[in-house]
């Protein structure tokens, strides 16, 4: 099957690390994650910055020119960003905006609406929010007005599926990532996504997993394989993704 890793991290200390609620993670390098990888038929995929690498772009340019062009990234940015510097970003392969309400580091919910409006008008750029879902009704009605927004890893919690699952109907996308980190039933969730919206969910790796329980392992992508058909399977593992950040 051919992937496209909707989300993973690489962690070079060559760049700023910030300890983020008292974690460091460790050193995890581009040629870690292609090591890893080797094996696996990834045709492409998304870097995401996490909380430890707060609004340092440097460290995500110099991993996507590593990476190459099937690669693109998803950043952190502060509200006082400039047009430039976002436009800067594009150029250089970034296509999404992420807002860490789980874990910090990037800016506040309150500056969604605005600054999610902002990067899409001008660079087409989606929202990515890490977020347990028990919480996505104090911004439903935002999210839903907004025009292009993900949830990663399934929405985290059992709690906040049935949340989840009314902006899927809405036309939100989902990380299929994570499964070692979240506290739900996955093949239910899986299964309840799809349902809805066949274009919604989108896989990705986690690698290298910091702070979950378990690592990512090849099982979890058997397991996609096993409760969809080859098709579905495909989508969720590599159109969805692929269209949804242009590559």
């Amino acid at each position: 099957m051919r992937i496209f890793d909707a989300h993973f991290h690489i962690i070079n200390f060559d760049f700023p690390i910030i300890e983020n609620q008292g974690y460091t993670p460790p050193s995890y390098v581009v040629e870690d994650y292609q090591k890893e990888t080797a094996l696996f038929n990834v045709e492409g995929g998304a870097l995401v910055s996490g909380s430890f690498q707060e609004f340092d772009q440097n460290y995500l340019l110099n991993s996507l020119t590593q990476l190459g062009p099937a690669f693109c990234g998803v950043t952190q940015l502060p509200y006082t960003v400039t047009d430039d510097e976002i436009l800067h970003l594009h150029k250089n392969g970034v296509r999404a905006l992420r807002f860490n309400s789980q874990r910090g580091g990037s800016e506040d919910l309150s500056r969604l609406d605005s600054l999610a409006r902002r990067v899409f008008e001008l660079a087409g750029w989606h929202s990515e929010l890490y977020i347990d879902a028990k919480y996505l009704p104090e911004i439903a009605s935002t999210l839903e007005a907004l025009p292009a927004i993900s949830i990663d890893h399934l929405g985290l919690s059992e709690e906040g599926l049935p949340h989840l699952l009314k902006l899927v109907e809405k036309g939100i996308r989902v990380k299929a990532t994570g499964f070692g980190r979240v506290e739900l039933n996955v093949k239910n969730a899986l299964q309840a996504i799809y349902s809805i919206n066949p274009d919604a969910l989108m896989f990705g790796t986690d690698l290298p997993s910091t702070r979950a329980k378990r690592p990512f392992e090849w099982a979890d992508v058997e397991m996609i394989q096993e409760l969809f058909d080859e098709q579905a399977a495909d989508k969720i593992l590599y159109q969805n993704a692929r269209k949804w950040y242009n590559k």
